[in-house]
């Protein structure tokens, strides 16, 4: 997005709930550590709210064929279709691993599909939600790429490989890992700070917006900014199963699945 571009609005949110934002689920890996608890947490989410953002690569891959469903997330979409038809709205953010969703997870599931950043109240305050990839300085390599898969072009001709073959390229692309690869968490992703400046940047540009909420890094951050405004990142659902939580009158939490109910996120370093 353009740093001079202000993203859209979305719908107002009016719900006197918390709102709940969550991000990189990366459903679908081998031995996906944290699938259980993340029912779980959908579970009590249901009894706690009425809105629900998930901020992108809820899935680690995801692309709609006209007739064909990814195998391997029947219960989270059942899951997922039976909130929203209970009275949940839920916000859908395509990330790098699924920007690729469409009319089935709108029509048959329900979601409210966003593909760009975009500006929306929330609990009195006003936010400004997008996944994180390609946002900042640098990574310039990466935008080259995601332009190329994301072009129409692209799209048609993916559309036209087998399921079993595209699910197979996109298993050799994706880097995720269901286990940390260095100490006690994951390794530090390399867009962190440049993330935390595009936020600040934004909000600078916009003196009207109480905060910012990305993914991406898989790195939990809460940051005040300035009085009363933050930059939130809610981590993910491999490693920290956090999330950040918007309610009336109150600043901004991040918060953690510990031991089968919330807390405030404490990052073990």
């Amino acid at each position: 997005m353009d740093s001079n571009t202000a993203p859209p609005r979305a719908r107002v949110s009016t719900a006197p709930q918390p709102v709940l934002v969550a991000s990189d689920f990366h459903l679908g890996i081998p031995d996906h550590p944290m699938g259980a608890a993340l029912h779980a947490w959908l579970d009590q989410a249901a009894d706690r709210t009425g809105h629900l953002i998930l901020n992108g690569d809820v899935f680690d891959f995801w692309f709609e064929y006209g007739h064909v469903i990814p195998r391997g997330h029947t219960r989270i979409l059942g899951h997922l279709a039976a909130l929203v038809d209970a009275g949940m709205r839920i916000d859908f953010v395509g990330g790098n691993h699924d920007w690729w969703a469409g009319s089935y997870l709108a029509e048959e599931v329900g979601l409210i599909l966003h593909h760009n950043p975009f500006v929306m109240d929330l609990a009195g305050l006003r936010i400004l939600i997008a996944h994180g990839d390609g946002l900042g300085q640098g990574d310039l390599g990466y935008r080259a790429l995601r332009w190329t898969l994301r072009s129409p072009i692209t799209r048609t001709a993916f559309r036209w490989l087998h399921p079993d073959i595209g699910a197979w390229a996109a298993s050799r692309v994706s880097r995720t890992t269901p286990t940390p690869r260095q100490g006690p968490g994951p390794p530090v992703h390399p867009r962190v700070a440049h993330l935390a400046r595009w936020a600040e940047a934004r909000m600078i540009d916009d003196p009207d917006l109480d905060g910012v909420i990305l993914g991406h890094t898989h790195v939990p951050q809460r940051i005040e900014i300035a009085q009363d405004r933050y930059y939130l990142n809610a981590g993910d659902w491999l490693h920290h199963a956090t999330w950040v939580e918007l309610s009336p009158g109150a600043a901004p939490e991040l918060l953690a699945w510990n031991g089968g109910r919330p807390a405030p996120f404490r990052d073990p370093d």
